[in-house]
């Protein structure tokens, strides 16, 4: 029998471009709706989470989300998959930046698949101690 190198389960997975890899976790039970697929509105908070990773750092200080430009769910997410959030920045604006996430499910790790599950375009905005937006740092 061959034996064929697998993917390490601790490397993240490569995707081409300026996609940094942002988050990664296993959607729990509690997660799931009533049809055994994870609900879309979980995945909707944890893409939030992952896209406000990178603009936070470029804020550097209080940021909002203000607009789901886009968001698509490709696949449904099961129990089980392991979710890799990857995004980059598509526009930096004077207060405001815009991320591209994409997220990937890895299922049946016997036969490892990797599959494009969702994607979104999201806004966020600088804030200040108010509230209220903010320019961002040169």
């Amino acid at each position: 029998m061959e034996h064929k190198p697998h993917q390490s389960v601790l490397s993240p997975l490569t995707l081409p471009g300026d996609r940094e890899l942002v988050l990664r976790v296993f959607p729990m039970p509690a997660d799931v709706n009533p049809n055994g697929d994870i609900f879309g509105g979980w995945i909707m908070a944890q893409v939030d989470i992952a896209g406000s990773v990178l603009p936070s750092r470029i804020a550097r200080g209080r940021i909002a989300t203000v607009a789901v430009n886009e968001f698509v769910f490709k696949q449904p997410v099961s129990l089980g998959d392991l979710l890799s959030f990857y995004a980059r920045v598509t526009r930096i604006g004077k207060t405001s930046i815009s991320v591209h996430v994409e997220v990937y499910a890895e299922r049946n790790p016997a036969n490892l698949q990797v599959v494009k599950v969702t994607q979104a375009d999201l806004t966020y905005v600088a804030i200040d101690a108010q509230g209220q937006p903010r320019p961002l740092a040169a």
